[in-house]
């Protein structure tokens, strides 16, 4: 029962970001004649929500609503395999939710799909590989703190960091589940050029956090035990 209830907490807490976050990417006016307002809005949209989800369902399931995070705590040995796979259906079912109900309400907009069109597809390996690295290595080292209750903060402050950065490149994704969602809308509407391009917003989160789990790894756990 305990485990079901993670699942159910990290499905919720990624339709919410999801529904939320590339909601207002969708609705936001602030991007017209003004980009730099735009990213802004956009990435406190997502710093935002995250925040909700972590001091919400943080306490349930660690609220990770991201494969990439999941991956990390993997590695890192904070969740079993089992467990990691069921986080992962987990989120991958609630963005194709969140992305849905997108679809309901704005179906005419890209409903937050991520491309590389704008920088080509090696550019963009290499950006979500390093943004992503950066929020998940953040993530892991607050969230291995006991007791920081500011954790959730600096974390969707970093996801907002990262956002600032990669929006004008790729979109930012940092994370596969939540570019999911919208790109499988998006081809269920007969566009599928998110979905063609998808492949990199999936291998790039997981190798950039597979990197922060391993940086973690070298600079922390080896410092604790020479401690």
């Amino acid at each position: 029962m305990k485990s079901f209830k993670k699942y159910i907490a990290e499905f919720l807490g990624t339709l919410f970001l999801v529904f939320f976050a590339c909601g207002i990417a969708c609705v936001t006016k602030a991007g017209e004649g003004n980009d730099g307002l735009f990213t802004i809005v956009v990435a406190l949209g997502f710093d935002l929500t995250l925040i909700a989800c972590i001091y919400t369902i943080g306490n349930i399931s660690g609220s990770h609503v991201n494969p990439a995070v999941s991956l990390a705590m993997l590695i890192d040995g904070r969740m079993s395999f089992v467990e990691f796979i069921g986080y992962v259906v987990a989120q991958f079912l609630g963005a194709i939710a969140g992305a849905a109900l997108l679809l309901v309400f704005v179906p005419q907009t890209p409903l937050g799909t991520n491309g590389y069109d704008a920088i080509g597809v090696f550019p963009a390996i290499l950006i979500e590989i390093a943004l992503t690295c950066l929020f998940v290595y953040t993530v892991m080292c607050t969230t291995a703190q006991k007791n920081f209750p500011g954790a959730g903060i600096v974390n969707g402050l970093v996801l907002a960091l990262v956002h600032i950065l990669g929006i004008p490149f790729t979109g930012t994704s940092v994370n596969p589940a939540r570019t999911f969602g919208p790109a499988l809308m998006k081809a269920f509407q007969g566009d599928t050029a998110a979905i063609s391009q998808y492949w990199v917003f999936l291998v790039a989160p997981l190798v950039g956090a597979a990197l922060a789990a391993l940086l973690y790894r070298l600079l922390h756990r080896c410092t604790c035990e020479k401690k």
